[in-house]
């Protein structure tokens, strides 16, 4: 009997000792992002396409 009292008594120590955190604000919180977002596409063109587009020629 005096092993179950001695568990319980324990139990509720042990319970007693739990804590309890509260977060509030007062204010909403706000995350504000400042993003700058550069691309940069490469194209490879064949050397002979090259040739043909940069000529004076009218090809369209």
């Amino acid at each position: 009997m005096s092993k179950i009292l001695t568990a319980v008594l324990a139990i509720f120590i042990m319970s007693a000792c739990t804590h309890k955190i509260e977060v509030s604000a007062k204010e909403p919180i706000t995350i504000n992002l400042n993003l700058k977002i550069d691309h940069e596409i490469k194209v490879k063109v064949d050397k002979e396409l090259d040739d043909i587009f940069s000529d004076e020629s009218d090809v369209f």
